[in-house]
């Protein structure tokens, strides 16, 4: 036989294969998932991507009636987390990460994971504005107060964020390069520590998922100066955007997402995103992210890949206009 007909008869055998297992796998997703799930959440308590988490853990198990468990592993800006999903050997690991997973790339020479590679895309969960807080003892309440603070000492005025390369420290070099300042980086281990930082004084800003803060907000622990979205947000209707306080078309939001280990079955994959786009519907859990700050986003499987593709060039080029050297 010549290498063309073994060639066309390998495809053949393979093509029978996938026909005879198709059912089998179809089944497979149908009963999918058998056991508890467990969302990895790379960011630690309290942050955005945990509160979308906790929240979103209730509506699936109801649909799934399996347990679904939230575990924390925080550090390297998320990898530690993403990194174990990747190596899972079973079907049941997801990973529940925030805007940080696009970031990495443009901030780290190497990633212990290849995000296109090794993950496949579930689906947008939540977005969130951010909100620039300050001290509530302290003497900034616009951010034009922020600003002249800060060409008054062209770069010795701190700002916090949670961690290097964070999303918080990407949005915050956002705006001081429409700002048009130069300010020194603060980086925390956590939105928890970095607004402590702040509501102590001690930096002069934070730029915040509105989720991780609420509650201190609502304390009157810390200022709100401003918010990242294009509009007033509902639960501030007195805290203008950064673009109402002379930065025109300045828009930012913090976004959380789901994914999988790459090898995850085709109809496993759609089942578990047509499940997620479920729970997000469910009147409860819209409100509960309301109430929280955050706002249901649902975008098909197909539409998220490409979302999260272009945030991550998107980052590159904010890193890059920043200033910021691969770690």
């Amino acid at each position: 036989m010549n290498p063309s007909a073994i060639r066309i008869a390998r495809q053949a055998a393979l093509l029978l294969a996938a026909a005879l297992l198709a059912p089998a796998v179809q089944a497979q997703a149908q009963e999918w998932p058998t056991r508890p799930v467990r969302l990895i959440v790379p960011l630690t308590p309290g942050s955005g991507a945990d509160i979308v988490a906790r929240t979103l853990a209730k509506p699936l198990q109801d649909i799934w009636k399996q347990p679904v468990v939230i575990e924390n592993r925080p550090g390297a800006g998320g990898q530690i987390g993403t990194r174990e999903v990747v190596q899972a050997t079973d079907d049941h690991t997801l990973l529940v990460q925030s805007a940080s997973h696009a970031s990495n790339p443009a901030l780290y020479k190497s990633l212990p994971y290849d995000p296109a590679r090794d993950l496949v895309d579930v689906g947008l969960l939540a977005t969130s504005p951010y909100v620039l807080v300050t001290a509530s003892s302290g003497p900034y309440k616009t951010v034009a107060d922020i600003v002249q603070a800060a060409r008054a000492k062209p770069g010795a005025e701190p700002f916090a964020s949670a961690g290097m390369g964070s999303v918080t420290h990407l949005t915050a070099e956002l705006f001081t390069q429409a700002a048009g300042i130069r300010m020194t980086h603060i980086p925390f281990k956590g939105s928890p520590d970095a607004v402590t930082d702040v509501a102590a004084g001690r930096s002069r800003f934070y730029v915040a998922p509105l989720p991780t803060v609420a509650g201190m907000l609502k304390d009157g622990k810390i200022r709100p100066v401003a918010v990242t979205s294009a509009e007033r947000v509902a639960s501030l209707p007195e805290v203008p955007t950064i673009a109402e306080s002379g930065y025109p078309g300045f828009q930012a939001e913090l976004w959380v997402g789901m994914w999988a280990p790459s090898g995850l079955p085709a109809p496993v994959l759609a089942k578990l995103a047509d499940d997620v786009a479920a729970a997000l519907r469910t009147p409860e859990l819209q409100d509960q992210y309301a109430k929280a700050g955050n706002q249901v986003r649902i975008m098909a499987q197909p539409e998220f890949a490409g979302f999260v593709r272009k945030e991550i060039e998107t980052n590159k080029q904010l890193a890059k206009n920043a200033g910021i050297e691969p770690m």
